[in-house]
């Protein structure tokens, strides 16, 4: 493999080609990458974003570093666009609440940072352990100068999101060793699949996993001796709980390296309309079993825009993924090219070199809003309701509900992703996919450009796309237009006004709902309600035709204390076939819904759970229940609740099988939804 020209060095400009700030990029052995590219090398264009802004000069920790870097474009006068006020309000709002939280957790991680890895100052036997296994690797791991590299990795290959990953760590070592670095797998951490626990006792620990996660890679991380880490994961409990970690070690940079999605395979829509089918009787379990197979079918991420889909987009508008990286399908040059660049990047931004650059900072006030204003354009999955709090509390800031709520009614909807729509997320990336969206809404002063990132300061780089020339590996300017209106659409001509999520309250607690999903006829839906303590009992009630009028369906006892908060997805097709025969329903819960769930109103997340005594537990079938998402209230009409008793279910089975058992102390000590349903922070 050959180099095209001499090595480009941070912030050098060279034929208006300004590399990211980074050592030479690493030149993999075709032995190592059977399929990689002939010549890599990482550049970037001043020129080729839309959007270009003066790089601001970030206050690092308290080792006297610092980041100074040339303009975008020195020679655009073009002023930077006003940051919206309501989007300016929520973050101020953000940064005032955390104030107290955040100063604290700046100060542990400065202080961290100061210590630096422990591994110089190991004893010779604790250093020994730590490197017996590492083979050529030994002498610069024990001669401490070179940087070291922590993977901790979620790699299965019972999941397919995963299965890309296996060959990662040979990558990563190689790659790491071009540029002066070593790696180590410090540790793997659980990765379930959701798709495989669905209506299983398994999704019961389904949400307890993401804090296990995070256990797992803490303990990964705890032997102290890496300079940078690298994250492999993709799934719905798997991000958040590995940014958990991440963010507690939050003096040490951190690179996520995704796997892509799987190529597109039967039309989401179409598995839909199967699974509706087989429900009603009208087909049996071989064609389901077939249409299933044909939807997830090879290695990658499931195509739909559920929780895993959203975890990728969050990446890179929270700027820890490189620019475009997320929706790049496994196994093709391109893709591994961007791991190649990913893992540079992690040695270069270590504390051993001039361009610093922990986790923690990334990890800020405005990280946090940009990836609620991205859940928003691209109506995500709603269990970043759960999980962004749970995030944003390992780095000491303080999220609510109603934080969501204003960033729904200030950003539009952007994109129509199945369940929103019926495209997937190749073709929403074909489409022009995130680096479009990026700019559009810094074009409209809707994301914080004045953010660190992996890639260098400022989110105007995630504008841009990677591409291959003559297997150079460069980011050049993305679509200036959608190339498919249909499933993408500018910010100013949007799909609607408002955002995919809803914040509901009233006398029922505190919900959530995915409204981009729900025609606006079925937004507002008033009825009397059918009181159920498990799925399968509704599940039972509608195979038994009990269903025949509007009703709203309500799913208590399932919320993090009573069970683990798992996801009801496997309601969706009973509810969806009911709405079609023309009932008015809705469902409302204390449980969770898959981020596949669409076009039924869900009012999820409520909180007070019925557990605590929450005003669910007092509901009686008949109660005439409103779920209206146009006005943000949930509320049952004409009743005293506070003159009823709380229904008190036996739980106890619950407690125990397929692992519940182990989980007791989590149901116990697990803190509310609205506060991100976790243990650990």
């Amino acid at each position: 493999m050959a180099r095209q020209g001499p090595p480009l060095q941070t912030g050098e400009v060279r034929h208006r080609q300004m590399a990211f700030p980074a050592p030479p990029l690493a030149l993999l052995a075709l032995s190592v990458y059977p399929r990689a590219v002939a010549r890599v090398r990482l550049t970037y264009s001043p020129d080729c974003c839309r959007h270009r802004r003066r790089a601001l000069r970030r206050p690092l920790p308290r080792t006297g570093r610092t980041t100074d870097r040339p303009a975008r474009n020195s020679q655009d006068s073009r002023p930077t666009m006003p940051l919206n006020p309501a989007i300016a309000a929520v973050t101020d709002r953000i940064r005032a609440r955390s104030a107290t939280s955040r100063a604290a957790y700046l100060d542990r991680i400065a202080r961290a940072a100061e210590a630096g890895p422990a591994r110089a100052h190991l004893a010779c036997g604790n250093q020994a352990h730590a490197y017996a296994a590492m083979a050529e690797d030994k002498d610069a791991l024990a001669a401490g100068r070179a940087p070291n590299i922590g993977i901790v990795t979620a790699y299965n290959d019972m999941l397919s999101a995963h299965q890309p990953y296996e060959r990662y760590p040979e990558v990563i070592r190689a790659a790491a060793r071009a540029v002066g670095a070593t790696a180590q797998v410090a540790g793997g951490v659980p990765a379930m699949c959701d798709g495989v626990t669905q209506g299983q006792t398994g999704m019961e620990l389904s949400l307890f996993s993401r804090d296990v996660i995070a256990l797992a890679a803490g303990v990964a991380l705890s032997h102290n001796t890496y300079d940078a880490a690298i994250y492999l994961g993709v799934c719905d409990k798997i991000v958040p709980g590995l940014i958990i970690a991440a963010a507690t070690f939050g003096h040490v940079p951190a690179v996520f390296l995704p796997a892509g999605p799987m190529t597109s395979g039967l039309p989401n829509d179409e598995k839909s309309k199967i699974r509706q089918k087989f429900a009603t009787g009208e087909i049996g379990r071989e064609e389901l079993m077939k249409a299933e197979m044909a939807s997830y079918h090879g290695p990658g991420t499931c195509t739909f825009y559920g929780t895993a889909n959203t975890n990728q987009m969050l990446m890179e508008f929270m700027g820890l993924h490189l620019p475009g990286s997320s929706f790049v399908n496994p196994n093709t040059p391109l893709r591994e090219a961007l791991t190649v660049a990913g893992v540079e990047r992690a040695a270069a931004i270590t504390a051993l070199g001039n361009d610093f650059r922990p986790a923690g900072h990334v990890l800020d006030e405005r990280a946090f809003v940009n990836g609620l204003v991205g859940l928003m354009a691209t109506g995500g999955s709603t269990n970043l309701v759960l999980h962004l709090p749970a995030m944003a509390r390992a780095a000491g800031i303080i999220l609510d509900l109603e934080d969501f709520a204003a960033v729904s009614d200030a950003v539009p909807l952007m994109a129509k992703v199945y369940p929103n729509g019926l495209a997937d997320v190749n073709h929403f990336h074909a489409a022009g996919g995130l680096g479009f969206m990026i700019g559009e809404l810094l074009d409209a002063g809707l994301l914080h450009d004045d953010v660190v990132t992996i890639a260098g300061d400022g989110l105007t780089r995630y504008a841009a796309e990677p591409k291959l020339k003559d297997g150079v590996l460069v980011w050049e300017d993305g679509p200036a237009e959608t190339l498919n209106d249909r499933i993408l659409r500018p910010a100013a001509s949007a799909f609607q006004p408002t955002g995919g999520l809803k914040q509901l309250a009233g006398n029922l607690g505190r919900g959530v709902m995915k409204a981009s999903a729900v025609a606006p006829e079925r937004l507002v839906i008033e009825a009397p309600a059918r009181i159920f303590e498990d799925q399968e009992q509704v599940k039972a009630a509608f195979r038994a035709g009990e269903f025949t009028s509007d009703t709203v369906v309500v799913v208590r006892f399932q919320g993090p204390q009573a069970n683990g908060m798992p996801e009801l997805h496997s309601l969706t097709p009973v509810l969806a076939v009911l709405q079609d025969r023309g009932l008015r329903v809705a469902l409302v819960t204390d449980g969770r819904m898959s981020g596949a769930s669409g076009k039924v109103p869900s009012a999820i997340h409520v909180s007070p759970e019925a557990a605590v005594g929450g005003p669910l537990a007092r509901l009686q079938d008949g109660d005439v229940l409103r779920v209206d998402a146009v006005a943000g209230t949930l509320s049952v009409i004409g009743v005293d609740l506070d003159a009823r008793p709380v229904a008190a279910p036996d739980l106890s089975a619950n407690r125990s099988g397929i692992g519940r058992e182990l989980f007791e102390a989590f149901r116990r000590t697990v803190g509310a939804a609205t506060d991100g349903a976790a243990v650990v922070v």
